[in-house]
């Protein structure tokens, strides 16, 4: 019998799903390297590979057989060879762009532990999608608000979410069309560098994330009274400016955030929160000549940082603040500390923490590969954003249910 792998789901999964990895009609102990590869909408490759041996009936399967020392990782890991992808050209970052198209994983398998690889033995490959069947994807172009909304299946009203990324410009839908799957009626939300957006703003104004929490709740498919808000980095303060300075929001989760104003003056009506004053004096050069960026942030629960300190104790909403104890661009653990110190100083109970060792600035959902060196947003050099492989795979898989959890018990 010819060696084989099986996978389940056999074709296709979604991205944020488990994917049951075996291979069967190998020789009895038989010493094989699995590699799998992805190339993303641009072209880059992405590949992990892991070192395995087969057990006495021939058979290999991921979930009982720990990799051995040499690959990508090692251990027990049934989904090793999704979490540790690693692009071929240094610090890329693995991006979806177009969500209605899956990404197309391709698994093979080599005879022994070589490098380079020993003879092809088997090979298979499947689509890891971002939207289950029937998930609508509908484009938001009302008013100002440039968006788009993700529909679960079916005609009734869902929990509804707004996705607000980061300082990264453009447009990322990743995240929202993978909650949808989940049941949630979610829009992701652009706000510069995108369409007619503007390219370069001098600041932020809440009324245009208001006409984007309005044109929810006037939704016949969003369940109210209230809506969710997802915000990652600067997303993140902008959603705790949300829930602060408007109505109807009832839950926040925060993820890799501040609870400060960042990076740009933001107005509401007649008032204006500046930027929380960075300090480039602090910069750290690592031994890579890899910038530092996490001590440049003013203290915002001391002068004069307080000036942009999001006022948090006046709002409503339930918070929940994710954060890695190993960021290296917020320290967003001090932030969400201090933060919850105000708040049950205030007599309020509202918050939870999430903190997870081994974990750098960004969390993204379950799978997608580790990425602890980036562009910073405002500097634009190479800046360390922190976070170690396993550890950080772990947390993508615990902290994504844990935020569903919370939007299906606050909205």
């Amino acid at each position: 019998m010819a060696p084989s792998v099986r996978l389940s789901p056999a074709a296709r999964s979604l991205f944020d799903e488990p994917l049951a990895i075996s291979v069967q009609g190998l020789g009895p102990r038989q010493q094989v390297t699995l590699r799998t590869s992805l190339r993303d909408e641009t072209g880059e490759l992405f590949q992990a590979c892991a070192r395995y041996q087969a057990g006495a009936d021939g058979e290999l399967d991921l979930a009982r057989c720990p990799a051995l020392p040499g690959g990508s990782f090692s251990g027990l890991e049934p989904m090793g060879l999704l979490w540790a992808f690693q692009p071929q050209k240094p610090f890329r970052r693995l991006v979806k762009r177009d969500v209605q198209s899956p990404f197309l994983l391709q698994l093979e398998v080599f005879e022994g532990h070589g490098e380079p690889p020993g003879q092809l033995l088997a090979k298979a490959q499947h689509e890891r999608a971002f939207l289950r069947d029937g998930v609508r994807r509908v484009p938001v172009r009302e008013g100002r608000i440039r968006a788009t909304l993700f529909l679960p299946p079916g005609e009734d009203a869902f929990p509804g979410i707004i996705d607000i990324h980061g300082y990264a410009g453009g447009f990322f839908e990743h995240r929202a069309s993978l909650l949808a799957n989940h049941g949630f009626a979610t829009l992701a939300l652009a706000y510069y560098q995108y369409e007619d957006l503007p390219q370069e703003p001098t600041e932020l104004h809440l009324e245009y994330f208001e006409e984007a929490v309005n044109y929810m709740l006037q939704h016949p498919q969003v369940k109210g009274p209230g809506v969710g808000l997802l915000g990652y980095s600067k997303g993140a303060d902008l959603s705790l400016a949300m829930a602060t300075f408007l109505k109807n929001i009832t839950a926040v989760a925060s993820l890799s955030g501040t609870v400060a104003n960042t990076i740009i003056p933001l107005r509401y009506k007649d008032k204006t929160i500046p930027a929380l004053p960075m300090d480039e004096q602090r910069v750290k050069v690592t031994d890579s000549n890899i910038l530092d960026f996490s001590d440049i942030l003013t203290d915002p629960f001391q002068p004069p940082g307080n000036q942009s300190r999001i006022p948090l104790e006046k709002a409503e909403a339930q918070f929940l603040f994710i954060v890695g104890q190993d960021d290296h661009i917020i320290k967003s653990e001090y932030h969400a500390t201090e933060a919850c110190k105000l708040l049950q100083a205030q007599g309020k109970e509202n918050f939870q923490i999430l903190s997870y060792p081994g974990t750098g600035h960004c969390i993204d959902p379950p799978f997608f590969p580790l990425y602890p060196i980036g562009k910073h947003p405002i500097f634009d050099k190479w800046a360390v954003l922190g976070g170690e492989l396993k550890a950080y795979s772990k947390a993508q898989v615990r902290v994504w249910p844990q935020i569903q959890a919370f939007f299906n018990k606050n909205l």
